[in-house]
């Protein structure tokens, strides 16, 4: 395979394990948020901090990058918070495509910023993925209806913010590795004094599931990065939307789970303005 299909093979695999992880967080049962987000992230600090050390670079930054990595990882709590709370209470194809809102979020941050001046198209994407959102969430005046879809978009915003601000730290040479640790470490501890006040006893099926739902997330990361390694992201993003097909073979052969009517509408909108501007992007070249 050349550089390109190799890229677009990772980048599907990806989206499977971030599928598998969502679903493994599903799986664990009826634990809170915050200790799922904790055991998730331990493990993906451990992971980082092998890689770190093992490779000899250690935790080598400058301290101008300290407040983008706060942000970062600030950012990027509340993005899992979010997308855990919203797969636990929707259909997984619906968190899944609430997160997949990112992108999006991204345009908006990047022009607030980064000052970037984003083309006529991608304003117009932006609107038409924030319409195709409204039917995955599909307002009402029943706050506790609606809570659960705000909280998976409100996970798409944090990590689009967390991506603008990785994206601000990659160009100032930072590794992934290092951005991968510090959020972790720093997610686990702001977490934790809520994890220890409510901890509630987990089963050895749901420590299992959690490790699980971990080393899917590594996979995740592992196979995303490896993915733009290989191409740029306006070549092979597109592909990483087949987390949402993932996510509803898992969630009706696992959970019986069918999305409804306006839901597929809402993927349709989201999906078509990101190919939109996939396409866009691709011919700029």
């Amino acid at each position: 395979m050349n550089k390109k299909q190799k890229a677009i093979l990772y980048i599907i695999l990806s989206a499977f394990f971030f599928a598998l992880m969502n679903c493994f967080v599903r799986l664990s049962g009826d634990l809170p948020t915050v200790q799922k987000s904790f055991f998730r992230n331990f493990i993906a600090m451990l992971v980082a901090a092998f890689i770190l050390f093992k490779d000899g670079t250690g935790l080598d930054y400058h301290k101008r990058d300290i407040p983008l990595l706060i942000v970062r990882s600030v950012m990027g709590t509340i993005g899992i918070l979010g997308n855990f709370y919203a797969v636990d209470k929707l259909n997984l194809s619906d968190a899944s495509m609430l997160n997949k809102l990112s992108p999006f979020f991204t345009i908006i941050f990047s022009i607030i910023f980064l000052k970037e001046k984003p083309k006529l198209i991608q304003y117009i994407g932006t609107i038409l993925a924030f319409i195709g959102s409204l039917f995955i969430i599909k307002p009402t005046l029943n706050f506790t209806e609606v809570f659960p879809a705000l909280a998976g978009a409100l996970g798409g915003m944090g990590a689009g913010a967390a991506y603008t601000a990785v994206r601000a730290l990659g160009q100032r040479g930072v590794k992934g590795p290092l951005i991968v640790f510090f959020f972790s470490a720093f997610s686990c501890i702001v977490v934790l004094p809520a994890v220890i006040a409510g901890y509630r006893h987990m089963e050895l099926w749901q420590i299992g599931s959690l490790l699980l739902a971990g080393i899917a997330a590594a996979g995740g990361q592992f196979t995303i990065t490896a993915a733009y390694s290989n191409a740029p992201a306006k070549e092979i993003s597109i592909f990483d939307y087949t987390q949402i097909i993932f996510s509803a073979l898992l969630g009706f052969f696992l959970f019986d789970q069918i999305p409804d009517i306006y839901s597929f509408a809402g993927y349709v909108i989201i999906c078509g303005a990101s190919a939109a501007l996939f396409i866009y992007n691709k011919n700029q070249d």
